[in-house]
């Protein structure tokens, strides 16, 4: 059991690392990214999609600027700068009575860095492959 879910996921985002993903997620977890329609569902894409996210996301401009949290669900606002592009966004979590995240929404902005968020992850991926 994941004692405080938040704490887990800064650790693994200080860590620059997505071993820490499997331990996290839940099997039925579902991600819904920025840039794809349909929500991904399972452990498997969604932990292939966060590991690339870390790897377009998290170099050393990364920073979460505030946090809300109720019960089992909590926003992260973060701020990065990719290719001098400032992107901004949102994470939204929800994690189950383990401890373990369910659900994961992205949101960004602006326009142009959804573009460029758009070509980095896909690329990402595939690599990742």
């Amino acid at each position: 059991m994941i004692e405080n879910t938040i704490d887990a996921w800064h650790k693994l985002i200080k860590s620059k690392s997505a071993a820490g993903l499997d331990d996290i997620l839940a099997e039925n977890v579902v991600f819904h990214s920025p840039v794809v329609h349909t929500p991904q569902a399972g452990k498997p894409i969604t932990t292939l999609y966060l590991a690339a996210a870390l790897h377009v996301f998290n170099n050393d401009t990364f920073k979460y600027l505030r946090e809300v949290t109720s019960g089992n669900h909590a926003v992260l606002e973060f701020q990065t700068v990719i290719d001098g592009i400032t992107v901004n966004g949102v994470d939204m979590i929800t994690w189950g009575e383990d401890g373990r995240i369910i659900d994961f929404k992205v949101m960004i902005r602006p326009l142009k860095a959804i573009n460029l968020i758009h070509k980095m992850m896909a690329d990402m991926l595939q690599k990742m492959k």
